[in-house]
C-alpha cells in the first residue's frame, strides 16, 4: 500500500500466560500437557457457592510484567465480571478488569518508534474446545488459569510494525521471567484491530478485528490482507463492516466470525466477590529493584562497553538464554577487549549456523560457553588458525571434548616458529620458481598461491600471516 492514498492503523490486544505455580482465583496447578479436565476445581468451573480468591504469586508477576513495559501501577484497581456465554467458559463471565486497569501508560520502542501501552490488566484464561469428526470436547484445564491482557494504543503504522512490536514484547516478558510466551501452545496471543482512514483524516475508519495469529509472520500475512481487502472495498465506494474475523493461513486470507463486540455487549460490572485489588508502593519497588537487565539496555551495554556491533548485538540478545551463554563465555575470555568481536561472530555465525542445521536452541544446547571462549583464546594466541578452529569446532559439538584436549591428542598446534616457517617459505620458492619468478616482475598477486602451497603442505597448520610476511621478505630480498 505504499502508494495508496489511506493510512493504516493497528492497535494491538495481546494475552501473555503467567508464569506461575497456580490458576488466578484457585489453587489448581497453572501447567500444561496434563490429561484433560484433571487440573480443575469447583472454583475455576465455576460450581455454585464457590468463592475466589486472587492469587498472589499472579498479582506480583502481572505487576513485574508491567513495570518491564514502563507502565504506571494503579495502586488501587478492580476485578470485573465479563459477561459473554460460550461452551469453554463454565461460569458464563470472565473475571477480568475493565474501568480500574492494574496498569496504564506504558510503552516500548519499535522500529525506532515508541508506541504506547494503554493499559496491562489481569483476567482468567478460558477452557478449551476440541474438535473431532462429529463432535466438540472441552478441556477445562486451562480455565482459570493466569493471564495478563497487554493493550496497545492505535498508534502502529504498518504490518511489520506489529511484528517489530509484538517481537519486542514477547522479549522483554521472556527476559522478565513472567512468561514464555510460546505462541505455538497458545502462551501468548494476539488480536489485531485494524482501520483505514484517508492519509489528510485525523478520523480513524471502521475497524475489524483479527484473530486466530499463531506466528509473528501470521500477524504480518493476515494485517498485510486485511488492510489490502479494506482497501478494496473503500475504492470500491463499499462500507466496512466492524467486525471479527479470523485469519485463515491455509488460505492467506481472513474471513467474517461474527459482528465486533463493544464493552457494552460484555455488561461489566464489579465482581461482587472479590474486593478491589490494593498493591503498595513498598511491594512496586521491590519489584522494580529486582527486574533483570532488559534487552534495549543490554544492546547498549555491549556496544558501549564491550564496543560490539548494534547488529552483533542485537543478535545476541534475540533470546534470553543466548546472552546468558554468550556472557558465560565471555567471562572466560584470557583478553576479553580483544576477544570479544571474534566471540560474538563466532557465536552469531558458526554456533547459530550449527543450531538451525540441527533444529536446537540455546535451553538444550550442550555445549559449554567456557570451551567456546576456550577456542576463541587460542585463536587470540596465536595457537590456532580460523579455519583449525573450525574443524576444532565441529570436533568439539561432535564429540563434546574441550579445544585444549582436542589440539593436544590431534597435533594440530598452529606452526608459528619463525625458523620453521622460513624453511617452508623456501621449499616453497624453490618448487614454484614460476611463480616466484612473476612476483619479481612486479606480479604481486602471485604470492597467494605460494602461501597456498605452505598451508597445503602442513594441512593448514602454519600461521597464514606469518607464511605471507616470511615469502614476502625472502622474495624482496632477490629484487
Amino acid at each position: 500500500m505504499k502508494n495508496s492514498k489511506y493510512k493504516i492503523t493497528i492497535g494491538l490486544e495481546v494475552h501473555a500466560h503467567l508464569k506461575t505455580q497456580t490458576k488466578l482465583f484457585c489453587r489448581c496447578p497453572n501447567r500444561t500437557g496434563a490429561e484433560p479436565n484433571t487440573l480443575i476445581c469447583p472454583v475455576c468451573t465455576g460450581q455454585p457457592g464457590t468463592l475466589p480468591v486472587a492469587g498472589e504469586e499472579s498479582v506480583l508477576q502481572a505487576v513485574r510484567a508491567a513495570l518491564a513495559l514502563n507502565c504506571k501501577i494503579n495502586k488501587y484497581s478492580v476485578f470485573e465480571r465479563k459477561q459473554y456465554f460460550y461452551p469453554d467458559l463454565p461460569k458464563n463471565y470472565q473475571i477480568s478488569q475493565y474501568k480500574l486497569p492494574l496498569a496504564e501508560n506504558g510503552y516500548i520502542e519499535a522500529g525506532g518508534v515508541k508506541i504506547k501501552i494503554d493499559r496491562v490488566h489481569m483476567e482468567e484464561d478460558a477452557g478449551k474446545l476440541v474438535h473431532r469428526k462429529s463432535e466438540t470436547l472441552i478441556d477445562y484445564n486451562r480455565g482459570g488459569a493466569p493471564l495478563i491482557e497487554i493493550v496497545s494504543a492505535p498508534e502502529i503504522t504498518s504490518p511489520e510494525q506489529a511484528s517489530e512490536y509484538l517481537k519486542k514484547l514477547r522479549q522483554i516478558l521472556v527476559y522478565s521471567s513472567v512468561s514464555d510466551c510460546d505462541m505455538e501452545k497458545g502462551s501468548m496471543r494476539c488480536d489485531a484491530n485494524l482501520s483505514l482512514n484517508l492519509k489528510e483524516s485525523s478520523r480513524l475508519g471502521v475497524k475489524t478485528e483479527v484473530k486466530n495469529m499463531n506466528s509473528f509472520k501470521a500477524v504480518e500475512n493476515a494485517l498485510s490482507y486485511e488492510a489490502r481487502r479494506q482497501e478494496e472495498l473503500l475504492l470500491e465506494g463499499k462500507k466496512i463492516d466492524q467486525e471479527t474475523r479470523l485469519w485463515d493461513e491455509n488460505n492467506n486470507r481472513t474471513a467474517g466470525m461474527r459482528s465486533k463486540e463493544e464493552a457494552h455487549d460484555y455488561r461489566y460490572f464489579p465482581d461482587p466477590d472479590l474486593p478491589p485489588l490494593v498493591v503498595q508502593e513498598t511491594v512496586v519497588e521491590e519489584i522494580r529493584k529486582s527486574l533483570p537487565e532488559l534487552p534495549a539496555s543490554k544492546i547498549e551495554r555491549y556496544m558501549g562497553e564491550m564496543g560490539i556491533g548494534e547488529y552483533d548485538a542485537r543478535v545476541l540478545c534475540q533470546e534470553k538464554e543466548g546472552a546468558e551463554f554468550f556472557e558465560n563465555a565471555y567471562s572466560k575470555l584470557e583478553d576479553k577487549k580483544k576477544g570479544v568481536k571474534k566471540l560474538s561472530s563466532w557465536i552469531n555465525t558458526e554456533l547459530k549456523g550449527k543450531m538451525n542445521t540441527e533444529g536446537m536452541d540455546f535451553k538444550n544446547i550442550q555445549l559449554d560457553p567456557g570451551s567456546l571462549a576456550e577456542l576463541v583464546n587460542l585463536i587470540q594466541s596465536g595457537k590456532i588458525s580460523g579455519k583449525m578452529a573450525k574443524d576444532i569446532f565441529e570436533i568439539m559439538w561432535n564429540e563434546k571434548k574441550c579445544p585444549q584436549e582436542i589440539v593436544e591428542k590431534r597435533g594440530l598446534s598452529q606452526i608459528s616458529g619463525e625458523d620453521k616457517i622460513e624453511g617452508l617459505c623456501r621449499r616453497a620458492i624453490e618448487e614454484n620458481p614460476g611463480l616466484a619468478e612473476k612476483y619479481l616482475t612486479g606480479k604481486e598477486g602471485t604470492i597467494g598461491p605460494l602461501v597456498g602451497f605452505v598451508m597445503k603442505e602442513t594441512r593448514g597448520q602454519a600461521n597464514p600471516s606469518m607464511v605471507n610476511k616470511k615469502l614476502r621478505q625472502i622474495l624482496d630480498g632477490k629484487k
